[in-house]
């Protein structure tokens, strides 16, 4: 074997751990969101108690994410091995809004996680308008 083939297969190789990396995740993340379901059916549903909003919305937020990271998955084999720059923002922007959600206690981290957002929008603009002034 010459150099150039052995070039050429090592990101072969490294292509095909990464896609059976991501499908593994991906499956895994079809459990987790599943099992999210399977709350929201318990607690909703079949209990007789009531959820703390702030403990359901939690759940839901976690299922979002869940959905995302596949979706996003879904999104990198459709694209040829390419993961869009505003799946990880949408992913980003969920995230921050679950952290204040759940951690709230603190007005000044709080005001921080909102910065992020706000940052993370603001990123989310500028790559649209930079991808719709390239069309």
């Amino acid at each position: 074997m010459n150099n150039k083939d052995f070039s050429k297969l090592i990101p072969t190789i490294l292509q095909l751990a990464l896609n059976i990396a991501l499908t593994l995740l991906a499956i895994t993340l079809c459990i987790l969101m599943g099992k999210e379901l399977i709350y929201f059916i318990n607690h909703s549903i079949l209990a007789s108690k009531s959820l703390d909003n702030y403990e359901l919305l939690e759940h839901i937020l976690i299922f979002f994410l869940y959905f995302e990271f596949v979706a996003m998955i879904i999104k990198y084999f459709k694209e040829n091995y390419h993961f869009p720059l505003r799946y990880f923002l949408y992913i980003g922007i969920t995230a921050m809004i679950r952290l204040i959600i759940v951690s709230h206690e603190n007005g000044l981290q709080t005001l921080l996680y909102s910065c992020a957002i706000l940052v993370l929008i603001i990123s989310y603009f500028i790559i649209s308008r930079a991808k719709g002034n390239k069309e």
